[in-house]
């Protein structure tokens, strides 16, 4: 598979609908799959349509895959700058590693958050022991932008294990607080500025209230359900309106995402460097270029070049 599979360098292709009549949906992101040698990414954001979604801008649904052993996730060293990631597995395990000397295994449950602040290199890859033998691999990653004022603070690496990240039982609906506050609970994760992310597996017909934020949005990884009377089939984002109580109802069993947060205003976006200043980016590239990005640890060798 490319080494470049969590990383394109262009965004993917996606059908936006915006319902007609509908106050409840703003716009109905449903992105193409990209088949990356036999592993599927599902670009979600950013859209032409639909840069962002409060602090969010950039969300991929990556898998599930299988893999025979001996092949997996590879991908080398890379920069980003004025960004957070935040990698969340379903399935599988990806070993992280970056410029400050971290070494974190990420397994299921876990939520892996990655400050890129002045600049920092990573690589994702896996362990000898997973690759050993056949595999799956299954998940979300997604970028937030940082506030201007932390664009260029330190970068910094957080590893929250899955026993940390806040459990509900909402009237039989399981939910996890990834993210901010909602429905009482709050994570432990380091946010910069308003942030929402939630978990949720709802079975057909259960429902859950879309927790107030200044913007929100519902991706469904499995399943399908309705937001109020607007129906949000699988792989597809519903980025919902400021209306108050919206419902989400399962039409059949299904695994949703919520996401949101406060709006951060413009960011310019070029492979993996996002910025408020576009002459930012433009020197992120230089940087890159001339390879003055400090190495990953134990990850010195390769590395991505910046695409022409």
């Amino acid at each position: 598979m490319s080494t470049q599979t969590l990383k394109p360098t262009e965004d993917f292709d996606q059908n936006c609908v915006e319902p007609s009549g509908c106050k409840t949906v703003e716009l109905l992101i449903q992105p193409r799959d990209k088949d990356l040698g036999g592993f599927s990414v599902r670009r979600v954001l950013p859209t032409r349509q639909r840069r962002m979604v409060g602090p969010w801008i950039f969300f991929d649904h990556m898998g599930p895959a299988d893999f025979p052993a001996g092949e997996g996730i590879n991908v080398r060293p890379h920069p980003h700058i004025n960004l957070a990631t935040v990698t969340y597995l379903f399935e599988g395990e990806i070993l992280h590693r970056d410029s400050l000397g971290s070494y974190q295994p990420i397994r299921p449950g876990d939520v892996n958050l990655m400050v890129a602040g002045k600049g920092i290199t990573h690589s994702e890859r896996e362990r000898p022991e997973v690759t050993a033998t056949a595999h799956s691999l299954h998940g979300l990653q997604l970028w937030l932008a940082l506030p201007e004022a932390d664009e260029e603070i330190d970068p910094a690496f957080y590893h929250y294990p899955d026993a940390d990240i806040p459990r509900l039982d909402l009237k039989g609906v399981p939910v996890r607080v990834i993210m901010g506050s909602a429905f009482g609970a709050t994570s432990p994760v380091k946010v910069f500025a308003d942030t929402l992310y939630l978990e949720a597996h709802l079975k057909a017909g259960q429902q859950i209230i879309v927790p107030d934020a200044e913007e929100r949005a519902v991706y469904v990884a499995e399943g399908e359900v309705k937001a109020n009377d607007t129906l949000v089939p699988e792989h597809a984002m519903a980025v919902l309106s400021s209306a108050p109580g919206i419902e989400l109802t399962a039409t059949r069993d299904s695994r949703i995402a919520i996401v949101g947060g406060q709006n951060l205003g413009k960011r310019y976006m070029e492979w993996n460097f996002v910025s408020s200043r576009r002459e930012r980016i433009e020197q992120a590239k230089d940087e890159w270029k001339a390879q003055t990005f400090p190495k990953v640890t134990g990850d010195e060798e390769e590395y991505i070049p910046l695409p022409e």
